[in-house]
């Protein structure tokens, strides 16, 4: 299977790679990196690249793309470039100057898909996490239609092709295709790697990117911990015949939380569910509930994962590529970038997918607790 071909159609008629290449990396890791992996995920055939304003690497991952179609391995439109809408800048006035500067820092002209990262709104500042002295978040209010309505003109100023949100629940998805003048819906909802700077904060910015990683709803991936999006709605597209999609919602979903009835819903209305942390959190044990299992462990996946010669990893993301599920892939290590692309090289059968299934047991690994008690705190709906 040629991974460049597995697409899925939007509602507004343009189209996601099914795999795509996750760009964040912890605050250690030199910027140089996120170029030279971006650079080499393209040349192996990855053509969906996922980043976003708070991973502060645009500038680095627009000179990959850049380089990259200056050299003749692409052209721009055969990249899809995902970029996100952060919480500080939620507000409708700030949304297209948001947009703006990452385009800025890209030097591209347009992003694929534009996302709002969470439906929790921060204070706007220079702060991506602004925080009181108490070392609570401090909230900001925010109707979420008027920032709907603010990408909308977005998009009517071609500078994103298409429009999603992120880590939204059945009700805040309600709101916005109930919207009154509604004049695109989302094409996903997909979990954004949220990065929240608790401590330790940049000098400039405010932002630790280590702490980041507990942000909300983050979606960190690599070969251990991979960043997917599961797509309700979504189906690989057969050759001629692609999907008719809507929204995109990009949750939190994995065998231990496999988001049935989100999914469901997602389904009924036509929109794409993206999931994230698909692979657990092994990464992150400092940061999530030490007691909750490790899901790349579970004796059913190894077994899986042993009877199709393939490891656990792989066999997770596989079983959301089967329900129709947009995989972002992270990782920096360039073995792991082509061992990624091999999720197309093998099939579980429908009684490897039953027994998968059956793992749910309703895990949640990021509850984002710091933003209990904002009014769009998403996780207080079952889903």
């Amino acid at each position: 299977m040629d991974p460049k071909s597995q697409r899925v159609k939007f509602n507004d008629g343009h189209f996601i790679p099914v795999l795509g290449f996750g760009t964040y990396a912890p605050e250690e890791v030199p910027k140089s990196e996120a170029l030279e992996a971006t650079k080499f995920a393209i040349e192996v055939g990855f053509r969906h690249v996922d980043s976003a304003h708070l991973y502060q690497n645009e500038e680095q991952v627009g000179q990959a793309i850049r380089s990259k179609i200056a050299d003749g391995t692409v052209k721009r439109e055969d990249i899809f470039y995902t970029s996100k809408l952060w919480c500080n800048s939620l507000q409708p006035e700030l949304v297209r100057p948001a947009l703006e500067k990452s385009l800025q820092n890209l030097q591209l002209d347009y992003v694929d898909l534009y996302i709002i990262h969470s439906p929790v709104s921060l204070k706007p500042g220079n702060k991506f996490v602004p925080k009181d002295e108490s070392g609570k978040l401090i909230f900001d209010s925010v109707d979420l239609c008027h920032t709907w309505e603010a990408l909308e003109k977005c998009k009517d100023a071609g500078l994103t092709k298409s429009i999603g949100v992120s880590n939204f629940n059945h009700k805040q998805l309600e709101k916005i295709l109930n919207k009154p003048g509604l004049k695109y819906k989302p094409v996903c909802n997909q979990p954004a790697r949220l990065l929240c700077p608790w401590d330790s904060p940049d000098k400039n910015t405010g932002v630790d990117c280590h702490a980041l990683l507990q942000g909300i709803f983050l979606t960190l991936g690599s070969n251990l911990h991979l960043s997917h999006r599961q797509e309700g709605s979504l189906q690989l597209a057969p050759p001629g015949k692609p999907p008719h999609l809507s929204l995109q919602d990009r949750v939190e979903c994995h065998p231990y939380l496999n988001q049935s009835k989100l999914l469901e819903f997602c389904k009924s209305h036509d929109i794409v569910l993206v999931a994230y942390a698909a692979l657990g959190a092994q990464l992150l044990s400092e940061w999530v509930n030490s007691n909750n299992p490790v899901l790349l462990e579970d004796p059913v996946l190894c077994a899986i994962a042993k009877k199709h010669k393939q490891t656990p990893a792989l066999v997770a993301l596989r079983y959301q590529v089967q329900r129709g599920v947009v995989v972002l892939a992270k990782s920096f290590n360039k073995k792991r970038i082509k061992e990624n692309m091999q999720v197309f090289d093998f099939e579980l059968t429908p009684e490897d997918m039953k027994a998968i299934d059956g793992l749910n047991r309703n895990t949640r690994y990021y509850d984002f607790q710091q933003g209990i008690g904002h009014p769009e705190y998403p996780f207080s709906e079952e889903y």
